[in-house]
């Protein structure tokens, strides 16, 4: 049987599904040994199918165990019977019998196109899977392909994504051929119907927004520590800066707010409230139910429920349009949230002033042994890299020792005798001492350090000898003495004239004394 242009659709298959030639071969394989057990009606049967990638000749072989003695005639071949036809067939052994394709019936047919068809389904499911599954709550553009009542189809490329009703946002109109940018919050694998779901809803939307918009976020320096969403209406965001230097809010609203704009359009103008984020719950509170202001944050009887006092004409603001302002605090906190009048408060009898510096004082002590206790980790952390190993322990505190042999009789070290350098000068002693003064002296060595200094020598004293007097040298006679200053009284005066010399001339030619006439 030839399958030459199996193999040609095989390959169309590979590119438009992204579906490997290995895949494709196996599943024909497993569909034709599937079709011919049918067709022989034996489920148990060995069936091989061999495929010749190059010719597209497809073979059919149904193969039997070589056993001593046969217990099943239709799964297993004798011994005897094996070598008879084909002598290097052992015990354990395949015996392989060839069949003709073409003999199958129609339902054989019929089946191994099922197979085949549930094979690359699966095969094609798998690589979708594969690779959307690591940008699960990643940002992504697609184009509509289609609107539904219920939902809308995107194509992302590779695979057609479904967007339901609840993902879409209520102030959007989706049409055909639109792009739109989403985020895919659902990738599964056994699935009747699309594998990669995604959303416009999603808070993760407005937080991959600000990490393509902002540049301290994508770097890491400010965190978006905790973010609620109520889509087409209002976001509630919690930002923290790693650094001192760097302002969180300004960062995320950019110069002028360049950088929040351009969030807020992508959004359809939904409103956008930015906050610094606090490790103190009533201060995390109250900036998540701004911009009312709030009076208190007192504990409620309730688990992980905390009450919260406002003045009467702050209430409706707190709780918001239709309990809006207080849902996105409930899912941004993850605390229970109740809101109360100062009015209905102290009709109940309640000090909420007392009881609000109780909790805040307790609150400040967790916070501080929290503090405490991570510093402690610090510790610990910063002592272990610190610490040498125990090799390297064991190495410092072993001291070395000397394996030599030691003589019979020590060996006495020649002593050092220091031999004078032409170049070297006598010290002063006085300049030395008066040097000293003002030098520090050095430390004492080590126990371990080895310093090795230079003998001083031994001055020996010479006997002084005695002084011998040296005669004066009588003055001479001072009467010929001149002294510089009457050298320059009797020195000749410029203005007297000095005896005039004749002066030689040099006699002149005839030729000259002619042209001088």
């Amino acid at each position: 049987m030839n399958f030459k242009d199996f193999l040609a659709a095989m390959q169309a298959i590979e590119g438009d599904r992204n579906i490997s030639k290995e895949i494709v071969l196996a599943a024909l394989q497993e569909a034709l040994a599937k079709a011919y057990r049918k067709h022989i009606e034996i489920p148990d049967a060995l069936v091989n199918v061999d495929i010749n990638e190059k010719t597209g000749e497809v073979s059919l072989f149904q193969q039997y165990l070589v056993v001593e003695n046969i217990e099943d005639e239709e799964l297993e071949i004798s011994l005897e019977d094996a070598k008879s036809k084909n002598p290097e067939l052992e015990l354990g052994s395949l015996y392989n019998v060839k069949v003709n394709i073409d003999d199958l019936g129609r339902a054989a047919a019929l089946l191994a196109k099922n197979v085949m068809k549930q094979k690359i389904r699966e095969a094609e499911k798998q690589a979708v899977y594969d690779e959307y599954i690591d940008k699960l709550d990643e940002m992504v553009i697609g184009m509509i392909e289609s609107v539904e009542e219920k939902f809308v189809v995107v194509n992302l490329g590779k695979t057609l994504a479904m967007m339901p009703k609840a993902a879409q946002m209520p102030n959007e109109t989706y049409k055909e051929g639109q792009k739109i940018r989403l985020v895919i919050t659902e990738v599964s694998k056994d699935t009747k119907g699309a594998q990669v779901l995604v959303s416009r809803a999603d808070a993760k939307l407005v937080k991959r927004l600000f990490e393509k918009e902002v540049p301290e976020i994508f770097q890491g320096i400010v965190e978006i520590k905790a973010i609620a969403r109520e889509a087409g209406e209002r976001t509630k965001m919690a930002v923290a800066s790693k650094r001192d230097d760097v302002d969180p809010i300004g960062a995320c609203i950019g110069p002028r707010g360049q950088r929040v704009q351009v969030v807020i359009e992508e959004l359809r103008g939904e409103k956008i409230d930015i906050f610094e984020w606090s490790e103190n719950v009533t201060e995390l509170i109250k900036n998540s139910l701004s911009p009312a202001q709030i009076l208190a944050v007192l504990p409620s009887g309730e688990k992980r429920g905390l009450l919260v006092v406002v003045e009467d004409n702050q209430l409706s603001l707190a709780i918001g349009k239709k309990g809006k302002n207080a849902r996105l605090a409930v899912r941004l906190t993850g605390l229970r949230i109740d809101i109360k009048s100062r009015a209905e408060i102290e009709e109940q009898g309640i000090d909420w002033k007392k009881l609000a510096q109780e909790h805040a004082l307790e609150l400040e002590t967790k916070l501080l042994e929290k503090k405490a206790q991570k510093l402690a980790e610090e510790l610990t952390k910063r002592e272990a890299m610190v610490k040498p190993s125990e090799t390297e322990a064991t190495m410092i505190e072993t001291p070395v020792q000397d394996t030599s042999v030691p003589s019979e009789k020590p060996v006495e070290a020649d002593p050092y005798i220091p031999t004078p350098r032409p170049s070297e000068k006598p010290v002063d002693r006085a300049i030395e001492r008066k040097y000293d003064r003002f030098t520090e002296r050095p430390q004492a060595a080590k126990p371990t350090e080895r310093i090795f200094t230079k003998p001083v020598e031994r001055v020996v004293e010479k006997p002084a000898e005695p002084k011998v007097k040296v005669p004066k040298k009588e003055l001479g006679d001072r009467s010929g003495y001149v002294s510089r200053l009457e050298a320059v009284i009797e020195a000749p005066k410029s203005h007297e004239k000095k005896e005039e010399k004749p002066i030689k001339r040099k006699p002149k030619s005839e030729a000259e004394e002619r042209r001088l006439r």
